[in-house]
């Protein structure tokens, strides 16, 4: 094998149907989308098509999709305002939630501003709704809730539907990071009652450093970037035509080869898992993510039986296959303090052992996950 790439949880390979819109783009449209003449209209145009072709999509209004330079932007946007803005003075969140989430609320804890209490978590990592419930239940404060709806490292999947009835029940906001399932699930937002979501190109086949945030209509959500008008007033800056067209496209296209493409990626997951378990003895999962019905189908997350001090090394090892993985989050990259998701659900013993994480995709094969399964057999046996 020359190299393989099963990392596709902290990005994706961009389409090659998305390269070629985006190269049309920027060869031909290249007016700023504010400018009242023909080459700004004309750009202007393409922004608002690509806005209504995602928001039909996720069956939301046109005028709810805000276009961001990703996740984590979308995420400080909304949990930021909704506490300078709205008022929002109890936030409520788990302690596995993406840095984006977790950092943001660190720095307003300094502020003063807010109280935060963190919902309880099963052995497994899943939220336990009947504490959530009881929080809000119990709080005499305007809350927000900030639930991210797949864990971007060990894939459990949060019921958010019911999430959104339990916040609506105590008249409360809910923001959810869905990063990681937008572009890989059927979602209709329309049902899905939640206040606010958050979304990156790039996790499904599109560019990087293009995203949006679903802002759901009379929230009244306050300015984030100041400067100008632009998406609705709470983001100012030029657009980036070329992105959101490209990710417009990336959408459009793993909306409809959804079914098909889920089918492939899901059954390299399960081959996958069956074959560690062959090839390795004592190999754990961690959280959910060795059943694809509580977790999401395009990552697993393996427990290895070697010591944790040894994992950068065993990782190193991989790199030099020509493997690509990781023990975490991408954002994360460097530190040496671990998963703050496996600290939280990990017992001591398998927190001193190695955890990686691989993440699949529809440009993967059966025939790749054979030679890194023999590869980790020969590291670890």
């Amino acid at each position: 094998m020359s190299t393989i790439y099963l990392d596709n949880a902290a990005t994706t390979k961009v389409r090659d149907e998305i390269v070629d819109a985006m190269s049309t783009i920027i060869k031909n449209e290249y007016g700023n989308p504010s400018s009242t003449h023909s080459y700004g209209r004309s750009s202007k145009s393409i922004v608002e098509l690509s806005r209504k072709e995602i928001s039909n999509i996720l069956n939301v209004k046109s005028s709810e999709i805000i276009f961001t330079s990703g996740g984590t932007e979308g995420d400080n946007m909304i949990i930021r305002n909704c506490v300078n803005n709205l008022d929002v003075r109890h936030i409520i969140t788990s302690k596995i939630e993406h840095h984006a989430v977790t950092h943001t609320i660190d720095n307003l804890l300094r502020t003063d501003k807010i109280k935060v209490s963190f919902v309880k978590l099963s052995k497994s990592g899943d939220v336990d709704l009947e504490d959530l419930e009881n929080i809000l239940k119990n709080s005499n404060q305007k809350c927000l809730v900030s639930l991210m709806h797949i864990n971007n490292e060990i894939g459990n999947i949060t019921d958010i539907d019911a999430v959104s009835k339990i916040c609506k029940k105590y008249n409360s906001l809910f923001h959810s990071d869905t990063v990681q399932s937008v572009g890989h699930y059927d979602l209709d937002f329309e049902k899905i009652k939640v206040d606010f979501f958050v979304a990156s190109a790039h996790k499904f086949h599109g560019p990087k450093g293009i995203g949006f945030a679903f802002v759901r209509n009379n929230t009244n959500l306050g300015p984030y970037l100041t400067g100008g008008m632009q998406e609705k007033g709470l983001r100012a800056g030029t657009e980036s035509v070329h992105n959101i067209v490209g990710m417009s496209e990336a959408l459009k296209i793993s909306t409809k080869n959804l079914k098909s493409e889920k089918k492939h990626i899901s059954e390299l997951k399960n081959y996958f898992i069956s074959e560690i378990k062959k090839k390795i003895k004592d190999v754990k999962f961690n959280g959910l993510c060795d059943d694809n019905n509580k977790s999401t189908y395009t990552l697993v997350n393996v427990l290895l039986p070697i010591k944790r001090e040894t994992g950068g090394l065993f990782m190193f090892k991989l790199d030099m296959k020509g493997i690509a993985c990781s023990k975490g989050s991408a954002c994360q990259s460097g530190s040496d303090s671990g998963s703050h998701v496996l600290r939280e659900i990990q017992n001591n013993e398998d927190n001193q052992k190695v955890s990686l994480r691989f993440s699949f995709s529809i440009f993967n094969t059966k025939d790749e996950v054979d030679y890194v399964i023999n590869q980790i057999d020969s590291l670890v046996n």
